[in-house]
C-alpha cells in the first residue's frame, strides 16, 4: 500500500506506532581515532606502524603494515623512562629539577633514617632530601626526567623499597631497583587520554629503545595480530 494517498494524506500510522514501542536512540559514542588514510610506515622501519587510536584510555592501536599493534602505554613508557635514566646515570648523574617550595613528607622514624642513610645515591638520581625532624624529610628537587609528579608517592615508595634491600645487594642492584620504583612515577599513566602525535612519538621511541618489548617486571609491552592472525579469528581462513 503506499504511503501517500489523495484522499487521507501520508499514512504515519506505522510509523507512530514503531515510535511508540521503540526506545528513542541515543547519540553515538565518541571517540577520537586518526584517519585511516594516514599512510603506513614501512615494517622494516617502523614495526610498531602508525597509531590510529587509543582503547580505554590505557591501550594504544596501531596499524602497522603486516597487522595491528596494540601497545600498553604505561608499561611501555616505564620502560622508556628507565632506560633514560640507565643512559643518564651511565653519564654521571641525573639532571635535577628544583621545587618552586621544598615539600616536607612525613612518614615514620625508621623510614626516614634509611632515606637519610642513602641520600648520596639519592642525589645521584636528581632526588635531594634532606632530613627535616624525626619524622619527616624535606624534598627539595626531584629528577628532572620525571617531570612534575607526585612527591610525595615517590619518596613513601623508595622509603618502602629501601627496606626491602637486602644488605647483600651490590650498589648497582641497589641503584637498578630505585631507578625502576622512580620510572613507574615518571611514566604516563593508565588512564591519560594521548594525543596521536603522543601516540607516535611513544611508538618512535620505543622502536629506538632497547629491551622496549618487556616492561620493568618483565611484562610485554606491546602485541601483534599479524593479518593472517585477524583474518583467522574472523573465520576467513
Amino acid at each position: 500500500m503506499p504511503l501517500w494517498s489523495h484522499d487521507s494524506g501520508p499514512r504515519d500510522h506505522g510509523f507512530a506506532q514503531f515510535n511508540d514501542r521503540c526506545p528513542s536512540f541515543s547519540p553515538p559514542p565518541m571517540a577520537r581515532a586518526e584517519p585511516a588514510y594516514a599512510p603506513l610506515p614501512e615494517s622494516t622501519s617502523h614495526p610498531l606502524g602508525v597509531a590510529r587510536g587509543q582503547v580505554n584510555k590505557t591501550y594504544i592501536v596501531a596499524e602497522a603494515e603486516d597487522g595491528l599493534v596494540i601497545v600498553d602505554q604505561h608499561a611501555a613508557h616505564e620502560r622508556l623512562v628507565l632506560e633514560r635514566m640507565r643512559r643518564a646515570l651511565d653519564g654521571g648523574t641525573i639532571a635535577s629539577q628544583a621545587l618552586l617550595l621544598p615539600e616536607v613528607v612525613e612518614l615514620e622514624e625508621p623510614a626516614c633514617d634509611r632515606l637519610e642513610d642513602r641520600m648520596a645515591e639519592l642525589a645521584e638520581f636528581g632526588l635531594d632530601l634532606e632530613r627535616f625532624g624525626p619524622n619527616a624529610v624535606l624534598v627539595r628537587a626531584t629528577p628532572a626526567l620525571l617531570g612534575n609528579g607526585d612527591v610525595k608517592s615517590l619518596v613513601t615508595d623508595l622509603a618502602d623499597e629501601l627496606a626491602a634491600f637486602d644488605q647483600a645487594l651490590s650498589l648497582k642492584e641497589r641503584l637498578e631497583a630505585v631507578a625502576a620504583t622512580m620510572a613507574c612515577h615518571g611514566s604516563v599513566r593508565a588512564g591519560r587520554i594521548l594525543s596521536v602525535a603522543e601516540m607516535n612519538a611513544l611508538l618512535r621511541e620505543m622502536e629506538v629503545t632497547p629491551h622496549s618489548g618487556q616492561c620493568n617486571h618483565g611484562r610485554p609491552t606491546w602485541i601483534k595480530l599479524a593479518h593472517g592472525d585477524i583474518e583467522k579469528l574472523f573465520g576467513r581462513r
